[in-house]
């Protein structure tokens, strides 16, 4: 009997990448808390969110996405230009693999060659499975709000975990900028 060899790579994400992600993502979609989105997300939308990403890895295990992590802006203002939000999405039928360990490894290492100082991880609560996972990276929770979201006919928690690169020397990422006056 031969043995199973898998092929398995973790490479940056394609457009082309786009309806398989999205097939991930959408599992989330309609089984889970772990996004608030309510309704699929269409392909040519995730190709946006891949374009509009910081960095996107996905983690492609003979010939087929398994997951996917991405880091994207924390928020608009040029001031929050050295933050990011970390997200990772992994096949169910895949979990417990090390499939999000090896993605996130993968993410932070980019990051840290960005120069990015904040990675921020939101995650719907309860969710002991992500929230181990940024712990083990070293992210700490430092917020959790009760009640903010509503899915599934029940009111759901929030919880932000952060961690903090330490890059004094950080470059701006490349941010549009601000509109200063009105037109």
């Amino acid at each position: 009997m031969k043995p199973l060899i898998f092929l398995f790579m973790i490479r940056k994400a394609t457009r082309n990448d786009a309806k398989e992600i999205a097939e991930i993502y959408n599992y989330y979609v309609a089984n889970s808390i772990a996004t608030f989105a309510e309704k699929p997300i269409p392909e040519k939308e995730m190709i946006t969110n891949i374009n509009e990403s910081i960095c996107w890895f996905v983690y492609e295990e003979n010939n087929e996405i398994i997951g996917y992590a991405y880091a994207s802006r924390w928020k608009q203002r040029s001031a929050y230009r050295f933050t990011v939000e970390s997200s990772v999405y992994i096949k169910p039928n895949t979990l417990n693999k090390r499939i999000g360990t090896q993605l996130y490894t993968k993410l932070l290492k980019e990051l840290k060659i960005l120069k990015i100082h904040v990675v921020i991880g939101g995650m719907s609560l309860p969710n002991k499975a992500s929230q181990l996972l940024h712990e083990k990276f070293g992210f700490k929770k430092v917020a959790h709000f009760k009640e903010v979201g509503f899915k599934f006919n029940k009111w759901i928690d929030v919880g932000y975990w952060e961690l903090l690169m330490n890059y004094p020397e950080a470059e701006p990422l490349k941010y549009q900028a601000e509109k200063t006056s009105l037109d």
